[in-house]
């Protein structure tokens, strides 16, 4: 087809706006919600809130911030895995999982703050950022989000997009536990937290679930 000098082709308002995001944050967006609030009454929260009172908050952040990439990464690969799968499948398995998820949240209780290791060295930005990463690195393994992350990458297909909005939860509320502390146990009711969490995971359960039988 041929188009006049200086002119530009056609194209979608859509894809430029998602080209110029690089995400989709009709995907992200809901992401980002599901995994704050699951992420807010969890043992990771205090084991940040703990670090953030014993040491340099912006050093404990960035190790905090770094497990919590690599476990989303993770998650968001395990959930592609799951998509590979035929879709009425993957809407069964996710559907169960979510369900899971939900009992999950509400039976499980973090009452107060996790045991973190003393750092007898000089707490200099490496040893605080590596001491931050390990706690939370080995404390999100198998955790509701976790497990929330890898179901979100399932259902939405759109791994990127998942992984932003996962990252920008947990940095947001890490970030919280760092930068308020104490005050934000005394602010934010956690059981309220945990029962709308749990109902968010129910209704993408039994979407889910109404999925995998239209097929």
């Amino acid at each position: 087809m041929h188009t006049c000098a200086g002119s530009k082709p056609p194209t979608s308002p859509r894809l430029d706006r998602e080209v110029f995001f690089f995400v989709n944050w009709a995907v992200v967006l809901p992401v980002f919600v599901v995994i704050f609030l699951a992420e807010l009454p969890d043992k990771s929260m205090f084991a940040s809130l703990v670090l953030g009172t014993r040491y340099r908050p912006l050093f404990v952040w960035i190790g905090i911030a770094t497990a919590f990439a690599v476990h989303v990464v993770l998650a968001v690969l395990a959930g592609g895995l799951i998509a590979l799968l035929p879709q009425r499948l993957v809407d069964g398995i996710v559907a169960v999982m979510f369900a899971v998820g939900a009992v999950w949240v509400l039976r499980h209780h973090d009452n107060g703050p996790e045991e973190v290791p003393d750092e007898p060295e000089a707490p200099t930005f490496w040893r605080v950022a590596a001491l931050s990463f390990g706690v939370v690195f080995v404390g999100e393994w198998g955790d509701i989000t976790q497990l929330a992350t890898a179901n979100l990458a399932a259902s939405y297909a759109d791994p990127l997009s998942v992984t932003v909005g996962a990252v920008l939860a947990l940095w947001a509320v890490s970030g919280l536990a760092v930068g308020v502390g104490a005050k934000l146990l005394t602010r934010v009711p956690l059981r309220p937290v945990q029962l709308i969490t749990a109902v968010i995971m129910l209704g993408l359960a039994l979407w889910s679930a109404v999925a995998a039988v239209r097929g």
